[in-house]
């Protein structure tokens, strides 16, 4: 986790401190759930909650321990025992330590999809706002990256509501299918811990159980998690990829906030560059990597190995904390995107009234003339406005063979703007409802 690419509460998350605490917890409720089936004594798990509840664990001292048992999991069992005293054998009753890892693991990643929700929702809040602000800020269409069709700057920002609309259905999906619990023992067999203790520890950590555990949860429900992680990391790039183009000198369409003081460049001060947005796709690119070693954990041997795990350690936390990074990040450049409607009206005239070329084909071929003959006809005719400058309407008007089939009166009327944008309150019902 680099912090400059961090935000403190996502972080917390996956702090070493955060973790142990987890760990008790998980280790103090199955203990009153042993206490409850009567495997231990229900004083003992009292005394558990009551010392370990109040002890403030040490990363240093069970690194120390760790050094010499160099397993972690018993490391902060011992560090337990010299908070809790002789009650602590009954701490891990029939448990192995997987069933404490996985269950942590899924708990921290279920609280990270919710600051991952929320963040969802900040964008999505934004992206509203500013749809409906330019629902009618009429702009060129561009496929291939040239000119295609007018639409509008809001519709634009509808797509992109849409999509995270969609990205917040498969987070809440990928957070349920997260949500699981294995407290099941050697080889998940709960050969030496009741199947209640699994409940209840599910139960009160926010989880379910899961089905077969057998040892470790299965890693095709993380592979599917962050791959939902890389997907929204994509839409953030998209996003953040029509900003950056509709930023280029020759457009200046729209641009990310200059705040005042801000610099472009070390070596030319006229310099306006995007780059929260050009940041934010070399974030989605980091977000989308994690998923790869994510889909190579599913495959473990038998009924576990733990070469999943040093992978975990980095892409929990990564792509996590990355994620709500990039989130927050997009979030402000659509808040304070600047959208210049002057020069989105000023490119579309660039070509002289090329955009309006499909309706003129469309109303030739009503006409009565071929498709061939009808596109032969304008696009002749719209050779002339790219390679020597001319005015397409013109063109048309002088063109005896489209003259043949249309009027004056029908050629002008194929040239209008509100033509292109009459079905945008449709588009926006279907998003916004």
């Amino acid at each position: 986790m680099i912090p400059r690419y961090s935000r403190p509460e996502m972080v917390a998350i996956w702090s070493p401190e955060t973790k142990y605490r987890i760990w008790f917890e998980i280790e103090a409720h199955a203990c009153d759930a042993l206490a409850a089936i009567g495997v231990i004594p229900k004083s003992a798990a009292e005394t558990i909650w009551e010392k370990g509840g109040k002890a403030e664990f040490s990363v240093a001292r069970i690194d120390e321990i760790e050094a010499v048992t160099k397993h972690d999991v018993i490391a902060f069992l011992t560090h337990l025992a010299e908070f809790v005293g002789p009650d602590s054998r009954f701490v891990h009753q029939g448990m192995t330590s997987s069933d404490v890892l996985d269950t942590c693991f899924n708990v921290q990643l279920v609280r990270a999809t919710d600051l991952l929700l929320a963040d969802i929702d900040k964008l999505l809040e934004a992206l509203k706002r500013r749809a409906f602000e330019h629902k009618d800020t009429v702009t060129i269409g561009r496929s291939h990256g040239i000119h295609a069709e007018p639409t509008t700057f809001g519709v634009k920002l509808a797509q992109a509501y849409a999509e995270f609309d969609r990205n917040k259905t498969r987070l809440l999906e990928a957070r349920d299918e997260i949500a699981t619990c294995a407290i099941s023992g050697a080889v998940g067999t709960f050969a030496n811990i009741d199947p209640r203790v699994e409940e209840h520890v599910a139960a009160a950590m926010g989880l379910k159980p899961e089905p077969v555990s057998t040892q470790v949860i299965p890693r095709d429900r993380h592979a599917m998690y962050f791959a939902i992680l890389g997907v929204i990391a994509s839409s953030i790039e998209r996003l953040a990829i029509e900003v950056r183009h509709l930023q280029r000198t020759e457009v200046l369409e729209a641009e990310e906030y200059f705040s005042p003081g801000q610099k472009g460049s070390s070596a030319m001060p006229h310099k306006r560059n995007p780059v929260l947005t050009e940041n934010l796709t070399g974030l989605a690119r980091m977000v989308r990597s994690y998923a790869l070693p994510a889909m190579e954990n599913v495959a473990l041997w038998h009924e576990r190995d733990i070469s999943h795990s040093s992978v975990e350690r980095m892409i929990g936390p990564d792509a996590t904390v990355t994620l709500d990074f990039a989130l927050a990040r997009m979030t402000s450049v659509i808040d304070k995107l600047l959208v210049y409607p002057e020069n989105m009206m000023k490119n579309m005239n660039k070509f002289r009234g090329l955009v309006h070329s499909q309706r003129v084909l469309l109303a030739l071929t009503q006409a009565g003339v071929s498709r061939e003959d009808a596109y032969r006809l304008v696009q002749r005719n719209a050779m002339k406005v790219w390679e020597e400058g001319k005015d397409f309407l013109e063109e048309l008007l002088g063109d005896q063979e489209v003259r043949a089939a249309l009027s004056e009166d029908d050629i002008r009327e194929k040239f209008d703007l509100g033509y292109h944008t009459k079905h945008v309150d449709t588009i926006f019902n279907r998003v916004f409802g």
